[in-house]
């Protein structure tokens, strides 16, 4: 899975370090703390994911010392529980609610009437076509993610440079649909599915049963594009591509955070895709206690009066996004 995959951890090395975890079979980014020697670590953007989730604390306490704190968001479609979570963690919290499309279920219980109705007329319009080699429309793409950045003022880990998304469309498993208006590309989406060794799309999952989740990375449509309705066409056309290889799609999560989240534009026309929801969580974990309450303290003026008395994780770091 995309995620999971080495290559996707390399792809993010100029947000920081790549860290393997052995025992979980999972990845960190090891960064800097400003102003300071000490350094810390994240989970990749947007989720972490990992093979053996119990085996994460061991992996955890094997960076004691070495970092000051991790914080990650957790695959919806991870193999745990809160409680698990819990036991690893000394911060969970229910961050954000992902819209998920069941496969398995009919086109009406997919897509609201709403939404298939704006597919068929984008698709009036526009076709969509899957790309066989998404590395070579890493300048177009750059090109169109820049375009989103301008628009929404995209920041930080998100503000992915070329060489990243490069990279990016390197990983096994990318999967890359262009919605095109006669010859002008208006729109694409970026997606990361589950692959064999030699790159095609994994029909069944271990057992030999139709499985495997499909996880919505990124789209983005010019302003053409937005007035077509291609962000329609190039979700129906993900529809249809998945369905029958795989049981799952992961659409991300809307604006705002928790288990009630803003029904904003970008959440309504989620939810108008999906058949349920799952959820992600936010974990920290405080690996130098002393060295934690120091950064915290200089950070803050004050001392936190426990682990979790802040809102922010880590609470040194609060307000680096502004």
């Amino acid at each position: 899975m995309g995620y999971a995959h080495p290559a996707y951890a390399r792809a993010l090395a100029e947000f920081g370090r790549p860290i393997a975890l052995d025992a979980s079979r999972g990845w960190l980014l090891e960064r800097p703390i400003p102003g300071t020697e000490e350094r810390d670590a994240i989970g990749p953007y947007p989720l972490f994911a990992c093979g053996d989730w119990p085996a994460l604390r061991a992996d955890l306490d094997s960076l004691a010392g070495r970092l000051v704190s991790v914080t990650l968001v957790t695959d919806p479609f991870g193999a745990y529980d809160e409680a698990l979570l819990k036991s690893i963690f000394d911060v969970v919290r229910r961050f954000k609610k992902h819209f998920v499309v069941d496969l398995a279920e009919s086109d009406r219980a997919v897509a609201s009437k709403h939404h298939r109705y704006y597919a068929r007329r984008a698709l009036r319009e526009l076709r969509v076509e899957v790309s066989t080699k998404p590395e070579a429309h890493v300048e177009e793409w750059t090109r169109l993610y820049s375009g989103l950045i301008a628009r929404h003022g995209i920041e930080g880990i998100r503000s992915f440079s070329a060489a990243a998304f490069d990279a990016q469309m390197r990983v096994p498993g990318v999967v890359l649909f262009r919605a095109l208006h006669g010859e002008t590309v208006v729109g694409e989406h970026l997606w990361y599915a589950p692959s064999r060794p030699e790159g095609s799309i994994c029909l069944e999952d271990s057992e030999g049963n139709s499985g495997g989740v499909a996880y919505s990375h990124l789209a983005a449509t010019t302003e053409s594009g937005y007035s077509l309705g291609a962000a329609y066409a190039l979700h129906w056309a993900a529809l249809e591509h998945f369905r029958g290889r795989l049981r799952w799609l992961d659409l991300g999560g809307g604006a705002g955070i928790g288990e009630a989240q803003a029904r904003d534009g970008l959440t309504e026309f989620k939810a108008g895709w999906a058949t349920g929801s799952r959820l992600a969580y936010l974990c920290g974990r405080i690996l130098s206690p002393e060295r934690y309450g120091s950064l915290t303290r200089a950070a803050t003026g004050r001392l936190a009066a426990g682990r979790n008395s802040v809102d922010y994780f880590p609470a040194y770091r609060a307000g680096e996004y502004g």
